[in-house]
Order: C-alpha cells, then sequence, then structure tokens
C-alpha cells in the first residue's frame, strides 16, 4: 500500500513539474494563439564513411526546416526544402541529376535523415558508392 502511495505522489510531482510551466505560460498570454497552423516539417541530416549508419561515425550533421519557411543549419535550406517538397517528402524518390559522371571508385558514404516531415516521422539511410554519387542525388538535399 505504501509503494502505491509512493508511485502516485511521484506521478503527481512529476505531472506538476512538466505540465506546471506549460500551464502557466498559456495562461499568461490568453491573447497570443498562432496566426496560421502549419505541420511541422524538421530533420537531422549526418554523413560519414562507411558501410552503414551502424557502422560510420556521422562526419557532417545538419538541421533542416521546411516550415513555415526553410531554415536550419543546412547551407542552401530553400533548394533542399523545395526538392523535398517536389517530392512529397519522400526522399526514396530523389533521383540522380542527368549527366552527372562519376568513377567507379568503392568509397562508401552513408547519408541519414530523422525527424518530421509534415507531421509524419520519417526516417531514411542510404549508403551511396561514393561522394559523387552522393552529390548527384538529390542535389539540394544532400549538398552539406
Amino acid at each position: 500500500m505504501r509503494n502505491t502511495a509512493r508511485w502516485a505522489m511521484t506521478l503527481g510531482l512529476t505531472a506538476t513539474a512538466v505540465c506546471g510551466p506549460l500551464s502557466g505560460a498559456a495562461l499568461a498570454s490568453p491573447g497570443q494563439a498562432p496566426t496560421a497552423l502549419y505541420a511541422p516539417s524538421a530533420l537531422v541530416l549526418t554523413v560519414g564513411h562507411g558501410e552503414s549508419a551502424a557502422a560510420a561515425t556521422p562526419e557532417r550533421a545538419v538541421t533542416l526546416t521546411c516550415a513555415p519557411r526553410p531554415t536550419g543549419t543546412h547551407p542552401v535550406a530553400a533548394s533542399a526544402c523545395a526538392e523535398l517538397r517536389g517530392v512529397g517528402g519522400d526522399i526514396h524518390a530523389l533521383t540522380a541529376t542527368d549527366g552527372v559522371m562519376c568513377t567507379k571508385q568503392y568509397d562508401p558514404v552513408v547519408v541519414t535523415v530523422d525527424g518530421v516531415w509534415q507531421g509524419q516521422r520519417v526516417s531514411y539511410e542510404r549508403t551511396f558508392s561514393n561522394e559523387c554519387v552522393k552529390n548527384a542525388y538529390g542535389s539540394g538535399v544532400f549538398a552539406f
């Protein structure tokens, strides 16, 4: 019986600690509502050398937010967001740019994308045979 009371008290204090500041902030400014609602689109992209994300150490990582406007640490956020919108957020649908010629050297590069695209969870991993092949796909998205 005492353990049940202890768990109930712990749960109540945790809920108060977590939700208390949120409700106070909401009550402090009731007139400030968002002007427009949008589905969030925020991604974290990484790149590293290796056969898979589990075997590779990320060498670079960037953030990309596409709603309500393109932002983040991605160097070409606007074109990356435009590319993603063009394929409906389906990263697998990005295709290689025509006319790009790459060597057949095998130096695997793995790219991961995790986050949310228009409110839907996204998790993507792809291993390219080398840096040139990676750069040929989704030139704006993977250009970091």
